[in-house]
């Protein structure tokens, strides 16, 4: 399981967007860059089939506590729709742009490293918070 650094991580980068007047474009802009990042990690070693069932598997599993997710489960299973995640995400308020943004990126974390163990989850996907964040990996993003 992803630690609690890695999920205080996910979701301060997006909250401090949020608290520095991003509106839902550009959390629904970051989010979708990061899940650009994470196709382009996985589908390598999964296939654009495998990547697109574990997108729709943290879609299921997210639309549970934020419903309005719901809306990106059809087709899932074959593909990442970026366009759709991109207008769901927009079409809410900040805040739970955020909060279901960082819910699915955090709930793939963990998915991974439930499957591959953290450290080759972190091994695959060690540039992905960097990218969200605009920043280096070095940057610190937990204040």
């Amino acid at each position: 399981m992803v630690d609690s650094e890695d999920r205080t991580g996910i979701d301060s980068i997006l909250a401090q967007q949020v608290a520095a007047g991003a509106g839902a474009d550009a959390v629904a802009d970051a989010v979708v860059a990061a899940w650009h990042e994470i196709d382009g990690a996985l589908r390598p070693v999964l296939g654009q089939r495998g990547v697109a069932a574990l997108y729709g598997r943290c879609v299921y599993v997210v639309a549970t506590r934020h419903p309005w997710i719901e809306e990106l489960r059809d087709g899932a299973s074959t593909q990442i729709d970026f366009a759709a995640l991109t207008s769901v995400l927009a079409g809410q308020p900040a805040g739970q742009a955020a909060a279901g943004g960082s819910e699915l990126l955090q709930t793939l974390y963990e998915l991974l490293a439930s499957l591959l163990g953290p450290a080759l989850t972190e091994q695959l996907l060690h540039n992905v918070r960097p990218h969200l964040s605009g920043g280096s990996p070095a940057q610190d993003t937990s204040s």
